[in-house]
């Protein structure tokens, strides 16, 4: 049933009358009354008889549809089982809501093919194309790793490899990964790609449909809408393509015979759901490949700890290339130091540009190619700070930090909105504003100043762009929305690396990188006049694996760092947030696993807290259970404050 109730987190058995004999079968939307309300369900089984002496019948079938196919319902369940939380959320994710109106146009082209379609794309899932035999997959591409031809054939012969791949700089990613896609179809299988966002997906669709040809995918994603989403997933589910792609929406799509799960960019933030029971897209398809025996792909630029623990464990094979490679495709890439000089140049100056920074973009320019500069901070002056005594200016009203909007807006709270225009510092009583933290909008303003006749754009939340020209110009972008330049960037500035590196995060090292790499990746080879500058200490570990290129290395190193302080993926931890009687109440309740270490408690938001549950990753399941069951616990006596259990989380502090 569709309840968040952990207490009722079980199968009930319903009797079917004789006239629902027909449409109630497994899978379908269903609705019973429960506790005196007709509730939502899912039909899961039909069996002979029932261990209970007295049922209730079947209500309604609301649709004659079986959306929850059986791979699914096993997948979900153990989801569920894996983060702590019920079934019913887990399906909520997994089956997007109904949309009648498409269900019917489906049903109907289903069985009457000449019958025009109510919706332009309604073809699409009104029945499987005849589509001509998949022509045998070109190695080639794959040719730089020494592992990923065979990887290719594995997947032609139905075999199911898995692996971690490490993607060269100047990679075409979505141009490999439909090539992984393509072999697997080659083998008779079906595929399901998990990218973190729609630009991915744009790549990817547009790589597919020319290796696999129109009418052999879908996409799945959230901000088709639900007509679209819907028809794209009856498509998946009655098998009339082989293949699903799409952001994290597609990591539960039902495919018919499922040979290869793949994900693009693990490590981006957008692939952890942010709903209940929070589940992590790269830990879905890893069970959905351990459950169904099939293929698994991850690949990045960089390499996640989750990722180097799969090859350390023998789990999954890495595919590299070897070192020579590795040096002939990266570009020329170079620190500034602890203690960068400035450029002489005003402009320059007042753009925050190192000497370095400042050369290598104006000799770039100067031969007519384009020059990205990453900035970590969206906005114009995201934060700032009291001109004369340098107190961090925050909102009168609510404590919050206080940014500037433009060069001539007023101060306003990031928390609550509220303008400041009046604003005193606390301290000193000084009226005049410096900034602590430059935003992107701002840089391109003063970089347009630096160079004077150059065009900029910008990047970012506002608007992200795909493409840009290749003549000179400034691109500045946030860290995620670079867009890619025809024939490469001249040059890749990396500013204002502080901001990543100094995050309160068990991860602040980890992204550093996968953000510098990514938009490194877009510049030229190094042969070819490609120029990186990072703006840090060429010391520090991260900007070590930039130089070197060795995501592999650094993943390494990661992984035994947390393996030694006892942080995931090395052992398995939950967060347990809420008031505090609340979640002390809860871990009284919990029967937690030998072993087991309470942490904490640590100051959450809005007046709540936090605490930490840690165990060995061989005791994962019990901890679950043991969590679940507390909660379950609180809702059957209807705990009035609600605690928000999360295993793994992105975010540990």
């Amino acid at each position: 049933m569709d309840l968040p109730l952990a207490h009722l987190d079980r199968p009930f058995d319903y009797l079917v009358p004789a006239e629902l004999d027909g449409p109630a079968q497994p899978g379908v939307r269903v609705k019973v009354r429960f506790a005196g309300q007709l509730v939502d369900g899912w039909l899961l089984e039909r069996v002979e008889e029932s261990d209970h002496p007295r049922l209730a019948y079947l209500e309604k079938v609301v649709s004659p549809v079986p959306v929850l196919a059986p791979e699914v319902a096993r997948l979900a369940r153990a989801v569920a089982d894996r983060y702590a939380g019920s079934l019913a959320d887990v399906l909520r994710l997994a089956v997007p809501p109904r949309h009648a109106r498409v269900e019917k146009d489906v049903t109907a082209a289903a069985t009457d093919p000449g019958a025009p379609a109510a919706d332009p794309t309604a073809a699409d899932a009104a029945g499987p194309a005849a589509a001509p035999s998949p022509a045998p997959v070109d190695p080639r591409g794959w040719r730089d790793y020494p592992a990923g031809p065979a990887f290719l054939r594995a997947l032609t012969d139905g075999r199911a490899p898995r692996a971690v791949w490490s993607a060269l700089p100047g990679e075409d990613w979505a141009a490999r990964y439909a090539d992984a896609v393509a072999a697997t179809v080659a083998g008779g299988r079906g595929a399901v790609v998990v990218v973190a966002d729609a630009r991915d997906l744009d790549r990817l669709d547009a790589a597919l449909t020319g290796v696999l040809g129109p009418g052999r995918h879908v996409c799945l994603s959230a901000a088709l809408g639900p007509a679209r989403r819907y028809r794209a997933f009856l498509a998946a589910l009655r098998g009339d393509v082989p293949v699903v792609v799409g952001t994290r929406a597609a990591m539960f799509a039902p495919v018919d015979r499922l040979g290869l799960v793949a994900i693009w960019d693990d490590g981006d933030d957008l692939h952890a759901e942010p709903r209940a029971p929070y589940p992590h897209a790269r830990e879905v398809l890893l069970t959905r490949a351990q459950l169904g025996a099939a293929a698994a792909l991850i690949g990045g630029y960089a390499r996640t700890a989750e990722a180097q623990l799969l090859v350390e464990t023998r789990w999954a094979r890495e595919v590299v290339a070897d070192r020579a490679t590795v040096r002939a495709r990266v570009p020329a890439i170079a620190p500034t130091g602890d203690d960068p000089h400035l450029a002489r140049d005003p402009g320059a100056a007042s753009a925050r540009l190192p000497s370095l920074a400042w050369t290598t973009a104006r000799d770039a320019l100067r031969a007519d190619l384009p020059v990205l500069v990453q900035v970590p901070r969206r906005g114009y002056l995201p934060s700032v700070a009291c001109a004369d005594c340098r107190t961090p200016a925050r909102c009168p009203h609510c404590a919050g930090p206080l940014a500037l909007p433009s060069a001539e807006g007023a101060p306003a709270c990031r928390w609550c909105g509220r303008v400041v225009a009046a604003y005193a510092c606390p301290e000193c009583g000084g009226r005049r504003l410096r900034a602590a933290v430059t935003g992107a909008r701002r840089t391109a303003e003063e970089l347009g100043r630096a160079f004077a006749g150059v065009p900029v754009r910008t990047s970012g939340r506002e608007e992200v762009l795909g493409t840009v020209p290749g003549g000179a110009g400034l691109v500045v972008a946030t860290p995620g929305a670079e867009p890619v330049a025809e024939g490469g960037y001249g040059a890749v500035l990396l500013l204002d690396s502080w901001a990543l590196l100094t995050r309160a995060d068990l991860r602040a090292g980890e992204e550093a990188l996968r953000r510098w790499l990514a938009a490194a990746a877009l510049a030229r080879p190094g042969d070819a006049g490609g120029r990186v500058v990072v703006v840090a200490d060429g010391a520090l570990a991260p900007v070590q694996a930039l130089l070197r290129w060795d995501a592999a290395w650094f993943a390494a190193r990661e992984l035994a760092e947390r393996r030694e302080l006892g942080f995931p993926p090395a052992v398995r931890m939950a967060s347990v947030t809420g008031v505090a009687d609340a979640v002390a109440d809860l871990l009284a309740g919990a029967r937690l696993p030998d072993g087991a270490e309470v942490l904490g408690p640590v100051p959450a938001d809005e007046g709540r807290e936090r605490m930490l549950v840690r165990v060995p990753r061989a005791r994962a399941a019990a901890l679950a259970e043991a969590l679940h069951t507390a909660a379950g616990q609180r809702s059957a006596r209807k705990a009035a404050d609600p605690v928000r259990l999360q295993v793994d989380p992105l975010s540990l502090f």
